[in-house]
This record gives structure tokens, sequence and C-alpha cells, in this order.
């Protein structure tokens, strides 16, 4: 026994003191590391990439965005196959450990810190030539917009949020661990990444990188910021950009190419997209597993690039929603020229219905029976928007290659319009705007020969808001902005299911529990529960 305790002290000795000389760490010298990897143009390149794939990820644009904001927007309501968790929305009983809007701040967060790789690795490569170097200040560019694109959804959701920067190289863990900012120092850091993206993105790309941030989706983004804080003058100065050279933005002529997926992968035959979430991809992705949007990107869904919402809100389909009787009504109102009862031309490119309605009557025109009537006594009011069923009677998976609109033409018309109102500037610019959305050739709906005073002007406006991004997932957005949500929604939900669910601390969402037990610091920071 002494003996093996000599040998051991002799180890021991040789380890505290050096003596063994052979490290036996091995290295594996094919493995990349956060160092190694990042140091080619192609690399940085599929570092951006993987943070666009984030827009696809739980929570987001593949699946739950529209979920989300459709049906607390209210522009959507449970049909009964609608169960669960998408119930709770729907009723506005959801709690902080809501899975859909846990998953929606998990991953945005996540679109953030991959935002936050790519300009820390981009900074610290060195370009090999003139090209390379333009690539750099590209690809710093669309990881501040996309950064950009997630605190603007977390701060209008959520105000005061940890504001996570660029990391050097990585996180500490004080900077994981962030207390809330300031609202206003969020809109700061939104409006210098947008300020800062548009210097170094282009104005367009060439067919195999369509989809990827322009300099016109930051200058949009960056009016809309404005417009949403209140900063009336700078969201005209910076959205009116949109409307000269060197952008040639124009409407969409048909209605229905934005929502229809064989134009909406170029510039030429879709000139009014300014960013879209790409479920056509430029890349060599392809569907995938067409279960991917329920939880299986990047894993056993694979490089899977497409929408379920054909599929879910179908009324052939899945048929877990109806649009709103309040959503169908708003299309029927005054003409604006003779006073009488008028129906919006862009019912029939929304929802199918009735004839009196406005809605599409018909489906599957594209297919080799011929149109078929919609069955709108037994199914009601369903959505047509981003559907299939001008080419199939029924889809069968929920592999939607149609591509989500973010922000378009339209919707930039209709922002500036109202930052001019909101300045009490009612006349021909307000009036022009306005009327170019609702002159598109495929709309055609009579013009506004006035606006009026503010207050009715306003009331156009947000009319106009809502004909024309109905089931875009911007309603939601709009009535908390504008300060009317508890009131709109109560009122809309009495006439239609007896229900005024909205709460007055609903006009944010609530922390979600798995960052207040994750992060002390949030956690702490929340009251009553929720936010």
């Amino acid at each position: 026994m002494k003996k093996y305790i000599k040998y051991l002290a002799v180890v021991v000795l040789l380890i505290a003191t050096g003596g063994c000389k052979k490290d036996l760490d091995l290295q594996n010298k094919s493995a990349y590391t956060y160092d190694t990897y990042f140091t080619s143009d192609a690399a940085i390149n599929q570092t951006v990439i993987a943070s666009y794939a984030t827009l696809l990820h739980s929570g987001l644009w593949a699946r739950e965005w529209y979920y989300i904001f459709d049906l607390l927007g209210y522009d959507a309501k449970n049909a009964q196959p609608l169960q669960g968790d998408l119930l709770a929305l729907a009723q506005y009983n959801f709690a902080p450990n809501q899975p859909q809007l846990e998953s929606m701040w998990s991953s945005l967060y996540r679109l953030i810190m991959r935002s936050n790789v790519v300009i820390n690795r981009a900074q610290a490569w060195t370009p090999a030539n003139a090209t390379e170097q333009a690539n750099q200040k590209q690809y710093i560019a669309e990881a501040k917009f996309l950064r950009a694109y997630a605190y603007f959804n977390l701060v209008n959701l959520y105000g005061r949020v940890p504001l996570r920067k660029a990391y050097n190289p990585l996180p500490t863990p004080e900077e994981i661990n962030l207390p809330r900012a300031a609202v206003a120092d969020v809109w700061a850091f939104i409006e210098q990444d947008l300020k800062d993206a548009q210097a170094d993105l282009p104005i367009s790309y060439a067919a195999a990188n369509f989809g990827r941030a322009t300099r016109g989706a930051a200058v949009a983004l960056l009016g809309k910021s404005y417009l949403y804080e209140k900063k009336w003058g700078d969201a005209v100065t910076e959205l009116s950009k949109l409307t000269q050279a060197p952008y040639n933005y124009s409407l969409a002529p048909v209605y229905n190419d934005l929502f229809d997926d064989p134009n909406q992968n170029n510039s030429s035959s879709n000139p009014e997209t300014i960013f879209q979430v790409m479920n056509q991809v430029w890349t060599d992705w392809g569907i995938g597993n067409q279960y991917a949007p329920f939880g299986g990107q990047e894993t056993w869904g694979g490089k899977a690039s497409h929408s379920a919402r054909a599929q879910e809100y179908g009324f052939n389909d899945w048929n877990n929603v109806f649009i709103t009787t309040t959503a169908v009504k708003a299309f029927t109102y005054t003409n604006p020229q003779t006073n009488g009862v008028y129906v919006d031309p862009r019912a029939a490119y929304t929802f199918y219905g009735d004839a009196a309605s406005g809605g599409q009557t018909q489906y599957c025109q594209q297919c080799s029976t011929g149109p078929i009537a919609f069955p709108y006594a037994t199914a009601g009011y369903k959505y047509l928007k981003y559907e299939y069923y001008n080419k199939v009677a029924s889809y069968g998976g929920p592999q939607s290659g149609i591509n989500g609109q973010v922000i378009r033409y339209a919707d930039v018309l209709l922002m500036l319009a109202e930052a001019y109102i909101q300045q009490g500037n009612t006349g021909s610019q307000p009036l022009a705007l306005i009327n170019q959305v609702r002159s598109r050739p495929s709309v055609n709906a009579p013009l506004y020969i006035s606006l009026g005073n503010q207050n009715q002007a306003m009331t156009i406006l947000m009319r106009e808001r809502q004909l024309e991004l109905t089931g875009e997932q911007s309603r939601y957005f709009d009535l908390i902005r504008w300060g009317i949500a508890r009131q709109t929604i109560n009122s809309e939900r009495q006439i239609e299911d007896g229900t005024q669910p909205f709460q007055d601390k609903n006009v944010l969402l609530p922390i979600p529990l798995s960052e207040k037990n994750a992060n002390p610091n949030v956690g702490k920071d929340v009251g009553n529960g929720w936010n």
C-alpha cells in the first residue's frame, strides 16, 4: 500500500509542477469554432440566411403569427376545430405561459441573437477584394434591418424589453440577464439600426436573391417606426422617399396577385411588395417536412420554408377560423360620391361569402371541373386571402408556398396619408394617397372628393386600412397604437358573441413566464404577474 501511495504522490507532484509535458486535451482539427468558421464570404452569407430563417420559426410567420394577430385584432374568430391554447387567444383569456406568445418572444430574440452574430463576425472578417467589402457592408445592413424588425415588434407588443446589442464576441452573463430598457431607448436603437441599414442596403437584388431586405424596406420600417412613435413630420419625410426615385414601387394591378404564389417572386410582376417573408425561397431550400411549421424548424423539418395558413384557415381543409362578421360588414359602407350603400370590391379578394356581402361566391375557378359554388349557407364567411382555392378544391397539406406580406406599398401610402392627417392636413396630399389605393385597377372604388375635418379624415383612413389590410396582421397593431383597442374590440365582440374580453392590461402582452424564470432582472420587474 505504501508503494502505491508513493507512486500516487509522484503523479500528483508531476501534475502540480507541470512535470507532465504532454497536453491531454485533444483538439478536433476539423471542427469549426466561433473564431474559425466565420472567415469567408460564403460563411457570413450563410449566417445571414440563417437569420432570415428565424422568421419561419415557432411563433412567427410559418404558423403562429397569423393566429396571434388575426385573433387578437378580431380579423378572425375561432371555428369549432380550434381548440386549446389557440382558443385562449381567441377568447382573450391567455396567461403569461401562453405557448404561442412564449414562442414568439423566443423567436424574436433568436432573430436578434443571430443578427448580432452576423454583425460581430462580419465586422471581424477581412474581405479579400472590393466585391467582398461591398458584401460585408450589405450583410451587416441586412442584420441591422432584421434586428430592428424584431425590436419593432417587441417594443410595440411588450413595451420595455431587454435591449441586447451586438456582442464582443459572445454575450456575458450580465448581457444575457439584462433588465428591461426604457421604451424610448428601444425606439432610438431601432431608428439607428434602420438609418445604418439604409446606407448599405441595395435598391434591389438579382433574381437569385429576391426577398432579401432592400433599402426600401429599411426606409419603410423607419417611416413606420416614426408613425408609431407619433413623430408625424419624420414619418412624412421618410415614407415620402418611397414615392419617388430611385424607388419604383407601385400598386399591383390585380389585388390578389399579392397573395397568390405565381406572382410573388419577382419585382416586375409584383411591384408592390417592399418586404415579405419568403415561403417560396431564393436558395436551394424546398418544402422539406410539410409539418415543419408545427415546431420542426431546423430539426426534423429540415430546411423547410413554407406556411401552414392555407391549410389551417381553409374552409375545405382544417377549417380552424372564420373571418369575423365585423370584418365582413366593414366592406359595406356609404358611397363617398352618391351617399348610397356601397360594397367595396376588395371583399371579393378577401373572403368567401354571399353575394350581398360582396364576398367571392365561387371557388376552384381553375379546376378541371370548373367553378364550384361556395357553400355559404353551411360554411359561413371564410378567408380567401392567402388561399389556393382558385386552383384546387381541397389543398391537402400544410405546406403553402404563398409568401407573407410584411410591408407593401399600399400600406406605405396609407401610413403616409395618416401622418399628414395626424398633423391636421386633410387636404390634397392625404386625399390623393387614399384615392391612389382605392383606384387600383382591380378595385377601382369610388374616389373621395374630400376627407372633411381631421376626425372625419381619420375615420376614413382607419376604415381604408381595415379594408386594404384585413387578414394581414395589421389591425391589432393599429388599434393599439390609436388607443382604441378596448372600446373597438369589446363593442364588436358584444355584438357578435356577447362578450367583452379585452381588459386594460391587454394593451400590452404579458411578459412570458419562461423569460421571468430565466432572467431574474426581468422577473422582479414584472408587476401583477403580467407586464
